[in-house]
């Protein structure tokens, strides 16, 4: 057959299509083949398909040439029955992953293949982990003389065992690593082409939005740059017949793991990719913490659970034994010797780990936390900021941060995201806001005070900032500013090639990268002649500000709650450090984690984050790539069905993200004719982008508030979700969902929808106003979303007549420690009222969060306003952080 696709079919780099899809493929061939055998349909659309699906499987080591030349002789013949076995086999092995573990999958009859002894001289596949090598070379027949050569290599006594995938051509070579999920390692050979031999239009739009063209004479080195921008964790290895010494000395080779002269003895290379993918599945605290579980250790330190005899001996609690297993308590001490590691100062594989942990994910050092990226936050910011500094933060961020002032004493300037007010909730703060934030600290001659840019990255609602550019125009106002982006909910983004370089470790390494450039320095004189020596702050604001390479100090730290995102135990987080002053500032932070540290950690949820750091670096692509499809597909089906979406809607970006912050025109990902090509421009350009896992899903069209139908769900349907705000739920898809749960979901959201309809048909006139007026009260009647208003007089340090915006919170938190400090003012009181419009002003005492929308509506010294109080008197939910109804609003009592 032709190697040609047909019309109306999606082209090889449709790559998210193709990776998810790749199963129904298969399915739908197998439906076609069944029709045309029944004489439904002659064999021409059997035919197209099986061209479209071989096209797309030629990026596959299974089923392989071997098998899809049986089932293409097959069907050429007119044996429906034989390829109608191959093709159902093959979809049932790709679907089961059968092919991972059993060598006779591979066979066109099971025992009785010719080339068994070639392709599969490894009987005892099973129970070894099985990756694909990519091969890029030219079409020769030497090239699969060198492809045979390299399959002789293994032997049963390798750890891993590996299929080859061949193609010959840059394209190709691109689609591969970007559908298949399997490839772990690249072999690059000298002399392959440009072009794939089938259509390529998304690859084709991303180069021309990239800018990136196309460098002939050294398409090798070219194609390393790009596999490892997409997939920076493959090990990537180049084959020569030059002169390997004179290539190693490229710049562009530091992304080559190894540079072999090709015509040397394969064993070297195959020992070289075993040994690279062995680096990665290395998990040093989690070996040596199973090899201490099986040693025969008498222990007499304070740890009764440990070894479980006090448990399995137990008459009354051994069910506590048998439900968790013996191994969780084996493995359980409080003694960081005989093979074990102290957290607090770790020197043997918690270390190691460590550093494992900082590489996989583009950082110069990396630290384990076991109490959660709450006291991650906090201790970055008592290391990197001293009392009396300032910091400008998101007054919208996680309480965390903001007890992090009060522990540190450090003075928050509260900066404003832009509010929903549709959906009671906050986007993300502009940067002209954070901009103007520092300028006019600089105005009032304090910005040598200002320490940190603390910023939520992505928020709850998943709004993502443009790291990158939040960064290069705040260092070029002040350039030794400290960032501290809290990635929560963000940590698997490091394994999408699109989310990534809108991570704090993504966008540190391109600033890294962009500082070393000579001409970062020219384009910033470029920028300084045309601001002139004194722009005005107007100018600044309007400008997309270039930083002085020069003068920039490069300091990015990144928290990430890896339990959150990644197969890490609950509380598991990690700080992950880029930070050219990180000399200066380690010993302060290693302070910072005696100081907030449990100093007896649990030794099962660290090595969970060793497991999950190893999972992420050899399969998290394909994880993280699932996730945001699947989500896409929820989203899809919720908006796109005619009963679902009467009473259903996802927000999309263009409804979460106002049209000024959205510079490239992008308005969502279900946009008709939207490929995955069109959200480059957004990703790069746009000030904030949507993160596509998280599903804000409308419920006040159907009459539920978000708690109201978030326990609908769980009660009712065991669908168990986070947060709510007042008519939305929030929905967010992750490396653990499974096509099985957006059944579920989908099948329940159907059947809620039939119920409103049923009941809405015979509720009548009266019935059918009252449900929407409650709709309305819901979707319209929403509260205006309350500003932070300022910090009491007592609480600030005003300078020549001009008003601080940043606050002493400490103080004032530690003042309501004294009860002869505070007073209570009952919320729905004449009192209340009265003191709104004659005094004496009203200053919190407490940190007041509301749970949802879960963010601090009021800090300690703050002063409460009438939009604080309108809020609180329309909020609906009832757990209210800070707050207790039966007494009313803690308030500091006047100095006056």
């Amino acid at each position: 057959m032709k190697p040609s696709l047909p019309a109306n079919t999606p082209s090889i780099d449709q790559i998210f299509t193709l990776n998810a899809q790749r199963p129904d493929q298969w399915r739908a061939l197998i439906t076609l083949t069944r029709k045309w055998i029944a004489g439904e349909t002659d064999k021409q659309p059997l035919e197209q398909a099986f061209t479209a699906l071989s096209a797309s499987e030629s990026f596959h080591a299974y089923p392989g040439t071997l098998l899809l030349h049986a089932m293409e002789k097959a069907l050429i013949a007119g044996r429906s029955d034989e390829f109608l076995t191959l093709a159902g086999r093959i979809s049932f092995s790709i679907l089961a992953k059968y092919y991972k573990n059993d060598p006779s999958e591979w066979m066109i009859t099971p025992g009785e293949s010719p080339v068994n002894e070639i392709l599969n001289n490894d009987a005892e596949r099973p129970g070894r982990p099985y990756f694909e090598l990519l091969i890029v070379a030219p079409q020769t027949p030497h090239t699969q003389r060198n492809v045979t050569l390299l399959h002789s290599q293994r032997r049963k006594e390798d750890a891993f065992i590996y299929e080859p995938v061949l193609v010959s051509s840059y394209q190709d070579a691109f689609c591969a690593i970007a559908t298949n999920t399997n490839i772990c390692a690249v072999a690059i050979f000298e002399g392959f082409g440009f072009k794939s031999r089938f259509p390529t239009p998304q690859i084709d739009n991303m180069m021309a939005a990239l800018n990136i063209s196309v460098d002939e004479d050294n398409l090798a080195l070219q194609l390393t740059e790009q596999l490892a921008l997409h997939r920076p964790e493959l090990d990537i290895y180049l084959l020569t017949d030059q002169h390997p010494q004179d290539i190693a000395s490229d710049p562009r080779a530091s992304h080559i793991r190894r540079i072999l002269y090709a015509v040397e003895e394969p064993t070297e290379l195959h020992l070289s990719i075993l040994e690279g993918i062995n680096q990665k599945y290395d998990t040093p605290f989690f070996n040596n913490l199973k090899k201490y579980a099986y040693r025969p250790i008498s222990t007499f330190h304070a740890l009764p659970i440990a070894r479980g005899k006090s448990i399995f001996k137990s008459d009354w609690i051994r069910d506590m034994g048998e439900f968790y297993g013996r191994n969780l308590f084996l493995a359980e001490s409080s003694a960081t010797t005989g093979g074990l590691d102290s957290l607090l100062e770790p020197t043997g594989n918690i270390k190691i780990a460590q550093q494992k942990a900082a590489r996989a994910f583009g950082a110069d050092h990396c630290f384990f936390v076991t109490n959660g990226t709450s006291t991650s936050n906090k201790m970055v910011l008592m290391a990197v900021a001293q009392p009396g500094d300032i910091i400008i933060v998101d007054r919208n961020c996680h309480k965390s941060h903001h007890y992090g002032a009060v522990l540190g004493g450090l003075k928050p300037y509260y900066v404003e995201a832009y509010p929903l007010k549709a959906y009671s909730m906050y986007g993300a703060v502009p940067l002209k806001t954070i901009k103007q934030a520092l300028l006019n600290l600089k105005a009032e001659n304090k910005l040598d005070r200002v320490r940190v840019i603390d910023l939520t990255n992505c928020t709850f609602d998943g709004h993502i900032y443009n790291t990158r550019r939040v960064m290069e125009e705040c260092l070029a106002i002040k350039p030794d500013l400290v960032f501290l982006w809290d990635e929560a909910w963000f940590g698997f983004a490091h394994w999408s090639p699109f989310l990534r370089p809108r991570t704090a470790m993504g966008a540190a390494a391109e600033l890294e990268k962009w500082l070393k450039d000579p001409q970062s320095a020219q384009r910033y004189a470029e920028q300084q002649q045309a601001l002139g020596e004194h722009p005005t702050d107007e100018q600044l604001l309007a400008t997309r500000l270039i930083p002085d390479p020069s003068q920039v100090r490069l300091r990015i730290y990144q928290t990430n709650s890896t339990h959150k995102s990644m197969s890490a135990i609950r509380q598991g987080s990690m700080v992950l450090v880029k930070d050219v002053d990180f000399y200066l500032i380690e010993p302060q932070l290693h302070e910072a984690v005696f100081a907030h540290s449990t100093t007896s950690p649990n030794q099962q949820l660290i090595a969970s984050m060793d497991v999950a750091r190893r999972q992420m670096e050899l399969e998290g692509y394909g994880l993280v790539s699932n996730a945001i499809q699947t989500a896409l597909d929820i989203r899809h089906q919720i908006n796109t069905h005619p009963l679902i979406s009467r009473y259903f809607h996802v927000l999309g970006a263009d409804e979460m993200i106002p049209a000024e912050f959205r510079e490239s025109g992008f308005r969502d990902f279900l946009t008709p004719d939207t490929h995955w090509s069109d959200t480059l421009p957004a990703l790069r350009d746009d000030e904030f982008f949507l993160d596509p896992t998280r599903i804000t899903l409308l419920c006040g069209q159907a009459g539920f508030d978000g708690t109201q139908f978030k326990n609908i769900l769980a009660n009712q349907y065991d669908i168990q979700l986070n947060k709510t705000s007042r008519n939305s739920v929030l929905l967010q898809t992750n490396i653990n969902n499974t096509r099985s749960d957006v059944a579920q979901l989908i099948h329940v959201l159907l059947e809620i929808s039939r119920d409103i309809d049923d009941k809405l048909g015979h509720a009548g006139p009266a019935g059918q106003q009252q449900f929407q007026q409650r709709v309305q009260s819901l979707m319209q009647d929403v509260p205006d979303l309350p500003n932070f208003s300022y910090f009491d007089q007592q609480f600030r340090d005003d300078t020549d007549g001009k008003i601080a915006v940043e606050g002493d919170i400490r103080t004032a938190f530690f003042r309501s420690w004294d009860p002869r400090s505070y007073e209570y003012i009952p919320l729905h009181s004449e009192e209340c009222d009265r003191r709104l419009k004659e005094g004496p002003l009203m200053v919190s005492a407490k940190m007041v969060i509301p749970y949802p929308p879960g963010f601090p509506i009021l800090v300690p010294g703050q002063v409460i306003n009438q939009d604080v109080i309108t809020f609180m008197r329309k909020l609906d939910v009832k757990e209210v952080h800070g707050y207790e109804a039966r007494l009313g609003l803690q308030i500091l009592k006047t100095t006056d």
